[in-house]
């Protein structure tokens, strides 16, 4: 998929009216500055296109905040309570959210690549159970995070502006939760997904060519079409529930 496809969705983005933010940048930096942070000081205000980036955010109360085509460059979020935010089209360069509740948050379009910084954020040990995504994530540590629930993958019903869906390659993904997750046509090529709970995952014509699905818990899972070219099940569990292996690409390795 092309770059430029995942992020068309920001041409529009770009040509919406701007509206005046709840707090100037100012006000938030001195909230951050206070044990207000844990408070209800931040949460559920509109922090949209602000430049908010390298503050830390860390343990803030962001519960349902609007961080919408905001700078977040190189933030901290670790343990950050972000429930129900909204991240679509936010700049997420070096951005951490250790051990964050992102749980029902929404990141489409987040921009993870681009100028200086060239980290790409860092999601290990987060909550992002039933969270909606959309985004490139290539590359990005995504370890033993908790995405049950989770929708990544493309929305038929929704394509008018050409078919978006989540770009997983060579993510880390290993020892994640993604039982029941939607990743229907997602691209997990070469992913580290050791490890992982794929219970009831819905990986409908996902590209897993190349990815590591050692010890991975696959009963229930829906590979129908999926590209399992190079794909590792090695000590895989629950293989003979899944549904669609039986056309397995023969360069599988079971």
């Amino acid at each position: 998929m092309k770059r430029g496809r995942a992020f068309f969705m920001l041409l529009a983005i770009a040509a919406l009216p701007t509206l005046a933010a709840d707090l100037t940048v100012e006000q938030v930096k001195q909230i951050l500055s206070t044990p207000e942070r844990e408070s209800t000081a931040l949460a559920g205000k509109d922090l949209s296109r602000l430049d908010l980036s390298r503050q830390d955010f860390q343990r803030a109360n962001l519960v349902r905040t609007n961080f919408f085509a905001g700078k977040l460059v190189q933030c901290n979020f670790s343990g950050a309570k972000l429930s129900g935010a909204n991240l679509n089209g936010a700049w997420l360069m070096g951005a951490n959210f250790f051990g964050a509740d992102l749980s029902r948050a929404t990141l489409m379009s987040v921009v993870i690549v681009g100028g200086e910084v060239t980290a790409r954020p860092t999601f290990r040990n987060a909550n992002l159970s039933g969270a909606r995504i959309i985004a490139e994530l290539d590359g990005a540590d995504l370890s033993h995070a908790n995405l049950s629930g989770a929708r990544l993958g493309v929305d038929i019903r929704n394509q008018g502006m050409g078919q978006m869906r989540t770009n997983l390659t060579k993510a880390n993904l290993e020892g994640a939760d993604l039982s029941n997750a939607d990743l229907n046509r997602s691209l997990l090529r070469f992913a580290n997904l050791k490890d992982a709970n794929l219970r009831g995952a819905d990986l409908f014509r996902a590209d897993l060519s190349g990815a590591d699905l050692t010890g991975a818990d696959l009963t229930g899972a829906n590979l129908e079409e999926a590209n399992i070219g190079g794909t590792v099940f090695k000590d895989a569990r629950g293989l003979d529930t899944v549904k669609g292996l039986d056309r397995a690409n023969d360069s599988a390795k079971f």
